[in-house]
């Protein structure tokens, strides 16, 4: 967390496409204090054929006194968006020349999302241990506007949909950690609690071109939870430390629904214990294991559902407010190659249920339960103190656990993920970096019979620092200008003159093409 800037900031960027952003940052002394201030402005349009016309600012004011450990921390920070959005569209409407690769089959679609917060936060050490204690109130509002099937429930009016997520919510954490002998070992035992509640407006609404047809369901919601934690970590030895630790989650939640019948109160607990190992180092090498259950909390609203709000007649089954997960991992850290740092780690995540309440269709869809195996390793190599390189690989196996004939797989999980950078520079002078992102192939439907692309995208910089602390940067988004998506799905939808059923196809937005963004900064 930034609390005081060496020197003021100021930011220009302009690039392709229509792209604008202005940054002004800066802090002075305030009584025994810092006053930090920033604002942002930004303005795309985007290589679509409807300008997206993104208007975007964010600024933060923050008031610090003392250090992290004996000091206190006032912020505020408010944001505001506008946009229109091409979301994704139908690959056959592109191959038979209806709409181009960046064209949009509902040019309406957008929103508007806003959010305003105070928080706080205070820390001091003593002779009994560190004590932290923070708090925050939030203030947001979100408005979707979207088309993803086009005329397929609605032939004359199109599938246009509203959600509006209105709400304020509140929350705190107190913490305190201490450092006391068990037998004669040294141990540090930490404590604490978090809170958090939500008053919530939230609706789902039919809509033609942004314009009000009818409203689905429309709901009050309250929802609290307060978790309870500690854990504490004993060294053994100079090669031996453990940790243990258990957390109690209380959840509860009251709708009020437009349809008497989805309105209720619903409420759960957990506990979840977690444990670990550390062996070492030797050789710079660490050995570790770490094991425990954790949870996801669904919609409450899916857990008082009794109706669907459409029809308000056909019965749907209520998910559970909470879904135990367990997890565990095997892995090493090493230091073992000077300038390089390396881990790798061998996991595996269990959830009863992936049950999730669908805002898109103001339904409940009950999922199945999942698992997950996989592999992480991480590396930062910095052979020079101006050139460093860093490379992130994991492979994930990710299967439904129970037996369905549709097939085992779960959609939208990629088995491979990658990414990379060399980084070189020094304080002053020339500078740049090149930048690569991957994505492996994964399933669009539970039978593996329609597979996504993979997407590789690579980013570059070049650019200068002056002595004087101003920098200028070019930066080449989409380096070689890949044809690839960032989002593909499959689904049934249908196009003006389709059969009434609709076709299933692949949906996808594609990536962006080449752009150059020109960047100069200085200080003051």
């Amino acid at each position: 967390m930034i609390e005081q800037l060496p020197k003021n900031i100021a930011e220009m960027t302009f690039g392709g496409f229509g792209y604008r952003r202005a940054l002004a940052a800066g802090s002075t002394a305030v009584g025994d204090g810092a006053l930090l201030a920033a604002v942002e402005s930004s303005k795309y349009d985007g290589p679509w054929d409807v300008p997206d016309n993104v208007r975007k600012i964010n600024s933060v004011l923050r008031y610090s006194q003392g250090t992290v450990t004996d000091g206190f921390r006032l912020t505020g920070m408010a944001y505001s968006n506008g946009w229109n959005s091409t979301d994704q569209i139908a690959q056959r409407a592109v191959d038979l020349g209806v709409i181009g690769r960046f064209g949009s089959l509902d040019p309406t679609d957008g929103g508007t999302s806003s959010r305003f917060s105070l928080s706080g936060s205070w820390a001091r050490s003593s002779e009994y241990g560190q004590s932290n204690v923070s708090a925050y109130v939030v203030r947001s509002e979100l408005q979707l506007f979207n088309n993803f099937t086009y005329v397929l429930d609605d032939p004359l009016n199109g599938d246009q949909f509203s959600q509006l997520d209105r709400r304020t919510f509140g929350g705190f954490d107190a913490r305190h950690a201490f450092d006391w002998r068990f037998g004669g070992f040294e141990t540090q035992t930490r404590f604490g609690v978090q809170g958090r509640h939500d008053h919530i407006q939230v609706g789902l609404f039919t809509t033609e071109q942004r314009g009000w047809l009818a409203t689905v369901r429309a709901d009050r919601v309250g929802e609290g939870s307060v978790g309870l934690w500690m854990d504490s970590t004993t060294r053994w030895a100079e090669w031996l430390r453990t940790t243990v630790g258990i957390r109690e989650d209380i959840f509860a939640g009251r709708v009020l629904s437009d349809t008497p019948q989805n309105s209720g109160k619903a409420q759960a607990s957990m506990m979840s214990p977690k444990a670990g190992i550390v062996f070492g180092p030797w050789f710079k090498t660490e050995f570790y294991g770490n094991a425990g259950y954790g949870l996801h909390s669904n919609d409450v609203r899916g857990a008082t559902i009794s109706v669907d709000p459409r029809d308000r007649v056909t019965p749907l089954d209520r998910v559970p407010l909470l879904v135990r997960s367990r997890g565990a991992e095997l892995g090493l850290r090493t230091r073992v190659i000077d300038g390089l740092t390396s881990s790798v780690a061998v996991f595996v995540l269990d959830f009863d249920s992936e049950l999730l309440f669908v805002g898109d269709a103001g339904t409940t869809e009950p999922s199945r339960p999942s698992r997950r195996f996989g592999v992480e390793w991480t590396n930062s190599h910095k052979p020079a103190p101006w050139l460093t390189f860093d490379l992130d690989l994991a492979y994930t196996r990710a299967r439904f656990s129970d037996f369905d004939p549709v097939g085992d797989r779960v959609p939208g999980a990629p088995a491979w993920i990658a990414s990379g950078s060399i980084i070189v520079g020094r304080e002053t002078g020339w500078f740049g970096a090149l930048k690569a992102r991957y994505f492996g192939p994964r399933p669009l439907i539970e039978d593996d019979s329609v597979r996504s692309a993979s997407s590789l995208i690579f980013n570059a910089r070049a650019g200068y620092r002056f002595e004087t602390g101003a920098r200028l940067h070019l930066d080449l988004l989409n380096l070689f200008d890949a044809q690839t998506n960032q989002i593909e799905y499959y689904y049934l939808s249908r196009l003006p003159g389709e059969p009434i059923g609709g076709i299933a196809d692949r949906h996808v937005h594609p990536a962006e093409p080449r752009a150059l963004r020109v960047t100069f900064a200085t200080v003051f």
